[in-house]
């Protein structure tokens, strides 16, 4: 089987000179900008000392001014223009790769169909989650040969309902807070014809700066002239929450300055949050994390995969639950800030009863 992965290629020119940008470099400044030092940046990139001190050398050559900056017991911290080089990296890798993930996908199947005249096993289309990430790689070491293409949850369910796929990812907010989605996605799965698979459960809220300096602490707040929103796109579920909470906060959608954007995962929500290009995104505690940024926290959402009641004992299906149960994904979960595996695999005929003895 072929597997894909494109990746974008940036090329910077400055009068006669041309070069290909390098994304680990991105990766270093991350590590310096997080721990202050080469060596950790160095280490935690792959790449020995030396290899990285060259690279932030050759590019500071090539802009004409530093990345970096080393004071004496202070480390070594990011310039300027180092802070503005990494977010630009961390955004369009963010806002990038789920499209890039699926034009991969869609190329790798086209060609396998091809020349081996097989499929994968397993079609899912997702709403964009670290979770769910991670099922792409494991899956590729297991007997759950999945096809991955990531959708907003709306999108992915109606795909579903059409047959274009097998499984479909979306999340619910617990209590109720969530019982409005509950019933939109109650719309799409009948429960005598689909059933679902619990995923992970995982924290949403208020993504924002460190310090918090908007005070940001409820929806609100977003209502304020001096708060700047990074939006999720239409269809994503995300979006759909904070509408309804903008709706119970008695706001104006149009009022809030940035309601319009459309960013297609968490991460990138989060890099606009740390390029000072927003001021607040409402996204999931993970990407607040990896972008060393404060979170407040709103609420716990469950996270489901619904596949069509007959397809609970087919063998791909079979596969797939045999992963989310066992270890290698209950670790990787594991150290995801808010998340958790606890009721990985289980099956339940609706949203949030009692799961069924079923496996």
């Amino acid at each position: 089987m072929i597997d894909i992965d494109i990746r974008p290629v940036w090329r910077f020119r400055g009068g006669d000179a041309e070069r290909e940008f390098d994304f680990a470099l991105v990766t270093l400044l991350a590590g310096i900008e997080a721990t202050g030092k080469l060596t950790q940046a160095a280490e935690g990139a792959g790449m020995s000392y030396r290899h990285a001190w060259n690279l932030v050398a050759d590019w500071e050559t090539f802009f004409g001014a530093p990345l970096v900056s080393k004071a004496k017991g202070r480390g070594t911290s990011l310039t300027r223009l180092g802070q503005r080089l990494l977010r630009a990296g961390q955004r369009a890798r963010s806002r990038l790769a789920p499209e890039l993930e699926n034009l991969a996908g869609e190329f790798a199947r086209t060609l396998n169909e091809t020349l081996t005249e097989t499929v994968p096993s397993l079609v899912m289309l997702a709403s964009h989650d670290y979770a769910v990430a991670a099922l792409r790689g494991l899956s590729a070491a297991s007997a759950a040969g999945l096809d991955l293409q990531y959708r907003g949850s709306f999108d992915a369910l109606a795909a579903l309902r059409r047959g274009e796929c097998d499984v479909a990812g979306f999340h619910v907010p617990e209590g109720p807070l969530g019982e409005l989605m509950r019933r939109r996605y109650r719309e799409f799965l009948p429960p005598s014809q689909f059933l679902l698979i619990a995923l992970v459960t995982r924290t949403q809220g208020f993504i924002v700066k460190r310090g918090n300096p908007r005070g940001i602490r409820s929806v609100a707040d977003l209502g304020r002239p001096d708060v700047r929103l990074a939006n999720r796109q239409r269809g994503s579920g995300t979006r759909a929450l904070l509408e309804y909470l903008i709706s119970g906060a008695g706001l104006e959608r149009e009022a809030l300055r940035g309601y319009d954007s459309e960013e297609t995962t968490h991460g990138a929500v989060a890099a606009m949050v740390a390029g000072h290009q927003a001021d607040a995104g409402f996204g999931v505690q993970a990407a607040a994390e990896e972008y060393g940024l404060d979170f407040v926290p709103v609420c716990r959402e469950r996270y489901y995969l619904a596949c069509r009641a007959p397809d609970i004992d087919s063998a791909p299906v079979r596969a797939l639950l045999e992963l989310l149960r066992g270890p290698a994904f209950r670790e990787w979960v594991a150290a995801l800030p808010g998340y958790s595996a606890a009721e990985a695999g289980t099956v339940r005929e609706d949203i949030e009863p009692a799961p069924m003895a079923l496996g």
